[in-house]
């Protein structure tokens, strides 16, 4: 395990986001949870604070530039550099819609571009704006909460019970991808990359309809966010290890 770290987990009022922040903040790491809500953000912060945790919150919406910009900025000026960035903001459609407009044979472009502007091109410019503080860490780590619904292997096997959810499906398979492009790209600069996948976890992503817990969900992203620097990198792993392509 890695020495104290300084982390930023998006989307992390509530669900898996929220859990990985409290196991954080458990094992005595300084954690800013990213919301796109100040209100229920700053009282997730509270509630992590009052358990004894150094919690903070800051306003965060993926999808926003100007709400990214200021994220990073409050960030700088508070703790000047981030240690381990965990981009577990996601959702499973458009806010509003059913998974109809999801299926190929209905697909509706507008809510699958609704998906991907969170779940993928969200994960790219938030990263893309935390790199300048993350490159002020002796042991700077980004971990994508993926998914092995997007597992390619999955996807081709036809009596895998795998959802077929056009936008949410492509976008982690997509979000993996992702993951390996920056994790080759920043591999010499020693900034650990890797996505990881939670399981089926019953939060409002999926209407509750998942068998596991959020702090079940919430293991492997806290164990790759915790590795040392000669740690893995360019990984898909859930917690029974590496998750097929």
């Amino acid at each position: 395990m890695t020495t104290h770290l300084t982390a930023l987990v998006t989307g992390a009022n509530k669900g898996i986001g929220r859990e990985i922040a409290a196991q954080l903040a458990e094992l005595g790491h300084t954690v800013i949870i990213g919301s796109r809500s100040p209100e229920r953000g700053e009282a997730a912060a509270r509630e992590l604070h009052e358990a004894g945790g150094d919690v903070t919150a800051v306003t965060l919406d993926v999808t926003d530039p100007a709400s990214i910009r200021s994220a990073a900025q409050a960030v700088q000026e508070r703790f000047g550099h981030l240690d381990a960035l965990i981009n577990n903001a996601a959702i499973s459609r458009a806010p509003g819609q059913d998974l109809v407009g999801q299926l190929p044979r209905s697909a509706v472009v507008d809510q699958i571009r609704t998906v991907f502007e969170t779940n993928v091109f969200g994960v790219i410019a938030t990263t893309s704006a935390f790199l300048p503080l993350l490159r002020e860490s002796e042991t700077p780590r980004i971990v994508n909460v993926s998914s092995g619904a997007g597992s390619l292997a999955a996807i081709s096997d036809f009596s895998d019970p795998n959802p077929i959810a056009l936008g949410y499906v492509s976008s982690k398979t997509a979000l993996t991808s992702v993951t390996m492009q920056y994790a080759r790209d920043l591999h010499e600069e020693g900034i650990l990359v890797n996505a990881v996948c939670p399981g089926f976890i019953g939060t409002d992503l999926n209407d509750h309809q998942g068998t596991g817990t959020p702090a079940e969900g919430a293991r492997q992203a806290v164990a790759m966010s915790v590795i040392g620097r000669d740690g893995p990198t360019g990984t898909f792993t859930n917690v029974d290890g590496p998750i097929a392509w």
